[in-house]
């Protein structure tokens, strides 16, 4: 089934060459569907980029979805043109009066700050404790998922020495829940962040369930007791060239950036990626639209 999103979107047409199914709101109009409201909170500074992988995703299930994105009003995006936003996104102001079925909160490049410095905390704030009784299931992301399980649960954050950047193995530590159906023992994640949540953090906490961890980078899933709220530290979602880019972007600023490990063949930069995440990466999507927010929601929200 498709996602539906407006018609001038410029990643429906990178999706569309993928041959994933997108369908234009006006076409969902005449369709006696009820599709399901899935809010995209995206705080990346490549906008358009995580858009369509993030679309590319769950657009990849039999549930029909109608997409709503959203940035921050109490930040001015500088990477992006105005344009774009004003004629896809939303605000937070625009959509709290509605519920919706299903909320992804992405990362964002300022793990380093500490919550309380971000320009953007206090609406972040708001959001997150909307989603409490607004919204079935919420899937934070990475940076996302820092906020979160700092946010409803004060889980701290901690620097690493050095950047965790590669991709990684990881293993399954619960083998019955939904969230993890069909996945392997083991499974690859790319990982790209400054800062990690602790294993023995969130063991202490009763309602939460580690799911996936890795022997070198850390605490990958985490679920709530009910499945209202999923943390992924890692980026299944990346495309098959994102930590290239990111790799090649720090090495022409000139910061001391390694080589992103289990990523090229033969770890050679000069190499193409190994993509080894993108089947467990559809997985963990639609297993969370499938369990966590198909089966919860109410018809009526």
């Amino acid at each position: 089934m498709p996602i539906i999103v407006d018609k001038d979107l410029p990643a429906r047409k990178v999706l569309q060459e993928e041959n994933i199914f997108v369908m234009t709101k006006d076409r969902a109009e005449t369709q006696d569907i009820r599709a399901l409201k899935i809010a995209i909170l995206n705080l990346m500074p490549t906008k358009q980029e995580t858009e369509a992988q993030l679309l590319r995703l769950i657009g990849n299930t039999p549930l029909q979805l109608d997409v709503h994105l959203l940035h921050m009003e109490s930040h001015v995006s500088r990477n992006v043109a105005q344009e774009h936003l004003t004629s896809f996104y939303k605000t937070f102001r625009d959509i709290e009066g509605e519920k919706f079925d299903g909320l992804i909160i992405t990362g964002a490049p300022i793990e380093t700050l500490p919550f309380k410095d971000v320009d953007y905390w206090k609406e972040l704030e708001r959001i997150m404790e909307y989603s409490k009784t607004n919204v079935t299931s919420t899937l934070h992301i990475c940076w996302g998922a820092q906020a979160g399980l700092y946010y409803h649960y004060g889980i701290p954050k901690y620097p690493l020495e050095e950047k965790m950047f590669g991709v990684f193995e990881h293993e399954v530590r619960e083998q019955h829940v939904k969230l993890l159906q069909g996945f392997d023992e083991l499974f690859f994640v790319p990982h790209s962040r400054h800062t990690e949540v602790r294993a023995d953090d969130i063991e202490k906490i009763e309602e939460l369930t580690l799911l996936a961890t890795s022997e070198e980078a850390g605490v990958h899933l985490v679920i709530g007791q009910d499945g209202k709220h999923i943390f992924a530290l890692g980026h299944s979602e990346y495309s098959c060239d994102t930590l290239k880019q990111e790799y090649e972007r720090d090495k022409r600023r000139g910061l001391d950036i390694t080589v992103p490990k289990n990523y090229f063949k033969y770890n050679n930069p000069d190499e193409k990626p190994l993509v080894r995440w993108r089947s467990h990466g559809n997985l963990l999507f639609s297993n969370w639209l499938n369990y966590y927010v198909y089966q919860e929601t109410p018809y009526i929200l």
